[in-house]
């Protein structure tokens, strides 16, 4: 009688043991299972906002970061070429970037100079027909490929042109104006590209 006892608590604690130990390894097997779903550091890093100091970009001046493997043109517009955006309408497909465009933009960058300030563009520097890189030519001057250029962008691969707010010129191969990514300044100096401002819809 005394030893189906013992073989009885011995069979629970055997039986205790093994459903610990089998518990433990099923979580212990779980963890790199889940863990493989999360994205790696190089995909996160890849979709993260990227913040970027204003001080060092003098007027006229451009500076190019990357945003999800993307090329975001940053440009501090001198007054003179923002004077100018308004006289390029009657020469541009969207100049409201409320047709075709309306989708290029947040609606915090529906305005005139499609930017939070006017001074600062904040674009994605794809062109919107085959997606090549626009060349920047800031300068207000005739170009071969224009002969009334008042700065903007330039893509030499099929000769599409926009203006200093990427609004798309007619006659060109390039169906809409260049896509304003989502994007807050953090202060006067700094940027973030990458999260809308905060309250925005």
């Amino acid at each position: 009688m005394a030893n189906e006892v013992v073989d009885q608590g011995r069979r629970r604690f055997l039986t205790t043991t093994t459903a610990v130990v089998g518990g433990v390894g099923v979580v212990a097997a779980a963890v790199p299972f889940i863990k493989s779903w999360e994205p790696s550091a190089r995909a996160r890093a890849a979709g993260a906002p990227v913040t970027q100091s204003l001080k060092k970009i003098e007027p006229g001046q451009q500076l190019i970061v990357a945003w999800r493997s993307l090329p975001i043109f940053i440009v501090n517009r001198t007054p003179a070429q923002l004077a100018s955006l308004p006289k390029q309408d009657p020469r541009l497909v969207d100049p409201k970037s409320d047709g075709s465009s309306v989708d290029q933009q947040p609606k915090y960058a529906q305005n005139d100079t499609r930017s939070i300030k006017p001074e600062w563009l904040v674009m994605i520097g794809i062109c919107t027909h085959l997606g090549c890189v626009p060349n920047f030519v800031g300068e207000m001057k005739p170009e071969p490929f224009d002969p009334n250029w008042q700065g903007g962008y330039y893509c030499p691969c099929h000769h599409s042109r926009y203006d200093m707010a990427g609004r798309v010129y007619q006659g060109v191969p390039a169906p809409k104006n260049m896509e304003i990514p989502p994007y807050h300044f953090i202060d006067d100096t700094t940027v973030q590209i990458g999260v809308d401002p905060q309250g925005a819809a």
